[in-house]
């Protein structure tokens, strides 16, 4: 077992609601963190994403001007400003099997329904940072591996089919945020 260091991780917090934006400001400085940046739409949060370049971003879904599925799109480009690789959560009151897909397919890489718990949190911040799926690159998408479960024997529906796609490992944060202890 190993302990994440939460001090050493830079969050990015995007909610149209300052009520849930200190909340979650609140949960990740009980953690330890102490860089938390914080935008109340998407706009903001995509220039706050690449001027302070943060290593995990937690997002609500529904905001004024974009939402957090468009921030994640956005974020997920190549080519674009920033770390495409960074980790996002996305938060919202709508947890409908449609509507994790839909974000999955957006390349959110964690999902959580609010309202939310400590705990949580804290477990989607430890998944990404103690298990990062590796990234794919197809045609029509770039983000974390969609699948939990990477069975090559696996034939069902859910197969992977046709196409090339490039399998990359994420950058891990785990090296940064494990502590010395």
């Amino acid at each position: 077992m190993f302990i994440i260091d939460f001090n050493k991780l830079r969050f990015l917090v995007c909610d149209d609601n300052a009520h849930m934006r200190r909340i979650l400001r609140t949960l990740l400085h009980s953690f330890g963190a102490r860089e938390v940046y914080e935008a109340e739409d998407g706009a903001t949060a995509l220039e706050m994403y690449s001027h302070y370049v943060p290593d995990i971003v937690i997002t609500d879904w529904s905001m004024p001007i974009f939402d957090g599925l468009e921030l994640a799109q956005m974020i997920r480009q190549p080519e674009g400003a920033g770390n495409p690789y960074a980790p996002i959560i996305m938060l919202t009151g709508h947890s409908e099997k449609r509507r994790v897909m839909v974000a999955r397919d957006a390349g959110v890489t964690e999902f959580l329904a609010k309202p939310i718990s400590a705990k949580g949190l804290y477990q989607r911040i430890l998944n990404v940072v103690a298990n990062p799926r590796p990234f794919i690159k197809t045609k029509n998408y770039f983000g974390p591996d969609r699948r939990r479960n990477t069975n090559a024997a696996y034939i069902g529906l859910e197969r992977r089919s046709g196409g090339n796609a490039e399998i990359m490992q994420q950058p891990s944060l785990l090296e940064k945020a494990r502590s010395g202890n």
